[in-house]
């Protein structure tokens, strides 16, 4: 089967690999119909996640059709389409049950830091990913959703990640009405966040990043106030439109490549000394007022940032984070979708097929063409609209 797999920093390639089998018997195997390039992807193409082996498939987005249940596997059967979240998640251990699937005990042997993920190296389990014609899916009737048929792949695509963790990291703001909400980064995960926050009562939305595109895509798609920290101060910036108190809430949907501050840049991706830049957190924290909030979904590599964390507690800033639980989040994502409040095709700005990914790659990284979100097809685009 054909599969985009990791070549090595900077690298991905299109490579032929053996056919993704049932191993156990709760797995399926899905045939994928479309899958997702995230930001999160290019942390491991940039070199930054651990244990990322060379020929290791990529992928963490995907959507597609059952094409093979194990013994075990009785709720779902061949054909049924399905979204699949990007964790791997067992149902029953004690962070399952309490609805945290993201920290699931039983499906990464290789810690106790994140639940098992696929294509994301082998500190998240070593699970090849879903850019591929085929995936196998561990504990299937446990992780896979039921596609509803009047939606589309690629409005279910950004369910698996994207627009699930854009919607909890504005419920983290815990928002009552009319507050300011600043969100740094606007790839699809700050987009997301923007749209949520306005559904959560936010009053006003900010957008921060540097690329003009993304800022007219922010003002335009989520109806963002855009703030290109390039062209001015961005903490005093701000403040000034704050009656200099500073924002009720900031959103970190950067993580550890943000731009800014070139020591902490060079730190997290040569030096290997620190997880990555944390120069977008810390504007969070200089930009949120005192008694505000700051809600990280942005992704942090081990073991060190350098955040000014001291400021943090002076001002008593309440800091949540987490990797966002998607399962218990789809329900009520699905009645937005269908309800015109959140959009998820329009999100894709870039459709391509697999064998071009090398190319989705760098325009995703470089920010080139317009690119916001890629989704790329195994077999073609499907011209079905359900």
């Amino acid at each position: 089967m054909k599969a985009i797999t990791y070549d090595g920093p900077f690298h991905v390639r299109l490579r032929d690999k053996p056919f993704s089998r049932i191993e156990h018997p709760q797995d399926a195997i899905l045939r994928v119909t479309a899958a997702g390039i995230c930001g999160s992807d290019l942390h491991l193409l940039h070199g930054l996640v651990p244990d990322t082996r060379v020929g290791f498939t990529l992928g963490h987005e995907m959507v597609g059709v059952i094409e093979e249940t194990g013994p075990e596997c009785t709720g779902l059967k061949k054909g049924d389409r399905v979204l699949v979240p990007f964790q791997i998640f067992c149902g029953s251990c004690y962070y399952c049950q309490q609805g945290l699937t993201a920290c699931c005990e039983n499906t990464n042997p290789a810690g106790d830091l994140a639940t098992g993920c696929y294509g994301y190296a082998h500190i998240t389990g070593g699970y090849d990913g879903g850019q591929a014609e085929y995936v196998r899916i561990p504990f299937a009737d446990v992780c896979a959703e039921k596609i509803p048929d009047d939606l589309s792949d690629l409005d279910a695509l950004p369910l698996t990640d994207a627009m699930a963790t854009g919607y909890q990291a504005a419920e983290m703001c815990g928002l009552q009405g009319d507050e300011t909400v600043v969100v740094f980064g606007c790839g699809p995960v700050g987009l997301y966040a923007m749209r949520s926050a306005w559904l959560m009562g936010a009053g006003r939305v900010i957008a921060v990043d540097h690329v003009p595109y993304r800022l007219e895509f922010a003002k335009n798609w989520a109806g963002a106030e855009p703030l290109n920290f390039r062209e001015v101060d961005v903490v005093s910036a701000i403040r000034s439109m704050t009656e200099d108190r500073g924002a009720h809430c900031t959103i970190d949907a950067v993580g550890c490549e943000a731009a800014g501050s070139p020591v902490q840049r060079a730190l997290g991706i040569y030096g290997k000394l620190y997880g990555g830049s944390a120069q977008a957190l810390n504007w969070c924290i200089h930009a949120t007022r005192k008694g505000g909030t700051v809600s990280v979904v942005g992704v942090y590599g081990p073991p060190w940032t350098l955040l000014d964390f001291g400021t943090a507690m002076n001002k008593q800033l309440t800091i949540r984070t987490g990797q966002v639980s998607v399962k218990r989040y789809i329900p009520r994502l699905i009645d937005h979708i269908r309800a015109g409040r959140l959009q998820s095709e329009s999100i894709f700005t870039h459709r391509l097929p697999l064998e071009e990914a090398p190319k989705a790659y760098r325009l995703f990284a470089q920010k080139k063409d317009g690119c916001i979100k890629v989704a790329l097809f195994p077999r073609g685009e499907p011209t079905t609209i359900h």
